[in-house]
């Protein structure tokens, strides 16, 4: 367990937002970043992903088709990420892990796996690893850009995108980048954790 507490994060120091205004947002600050480092925290174990084909092949139990609809996303990643490195951005992505692993997260695997071998940043960690900043809770969806845009991912109990809340104070951002950037140091590379604790795994359930 890293002997690390995560920083407050009070909503009456940020503005709600809708989902079409996160994502629009998001695609703005994310395309201007130049010279500079972004990150995503993910945490919860299922999300119900919306216009995904291979998220749907999941709920009807077609792994193959959740492989192959994978694959054929190569070169767009591989893309993507010469893109980003041609700005000069890394988008380091953390996703904490619970076990057994849930098979949307089975799932996201796979996916985050070839994100990485297309030269995208990916880690994992245990959920025990951030048991101590979970006394009250567990750690918010986030996503940090320019390291002056901190968004808490909302989410339905189903699961469903719910829009966000936008934080841009100074203190606040400060103290959750310096956060997650230790939880990206005591992370496992993600194709690492992948061929320890996923590949061998049967093709999870319809979820």
């Amino acid at each position: 367990m890293l002997d690390l507490l995560a920083p407050e994060l009070p909503d009456e120091l940020g503005r709600r937002v809708s989902q079409e205004d996160y994502k629009r947002g998001f695609r703005e600050r994310r395309a201007a970043i130049r010279d500079r480092a972004a990150w995503k925290l993910e945490r919860l174990q299922h999300f119900e992903e919306t216009d995904d084909d291979s998220r749907e092949a999941l709920r009807q139990g077609d792994w193959p088709t959740v492989l192959r609809l994978f694959e054929a996303e190569r070169d767009a990643l591989v893309r993507r990420a010469r893109d980003d490195a041609a700005r000069g951005v890394v988008f380091h992505r953390i996703r904490v892990v619970e076990t057994p692993v849930t098979p949307y997260v089975q799932w996201e695997l796979h996916w985050l796996r070839l994100t990485a071998q297309c030269g995208h940043s990916v880690r994992v960690l245990p959920a025990s690893a951030v048991a101590a900043s979970e006394a009250g809770s567990p750690l918010p969806e986030l996503v940090l850009l320019d390291e002056s845009t901190l968004y808490r991912v909302l989410y339905t109990d189903a699961g469903r995108p719910d829009g966000a809340v936008r934080f841009t104070d100074p203190g606040t951002v400060r103290n959750w980048s310096a956060y997650l950037r230790e939880l990206y140091a005591a992370a496992e590379d993600v194709q690492e954790y992948f061929h320890r604790v996923v590949a061998a795994l049967p093709p999870p359930p319809p979820a």
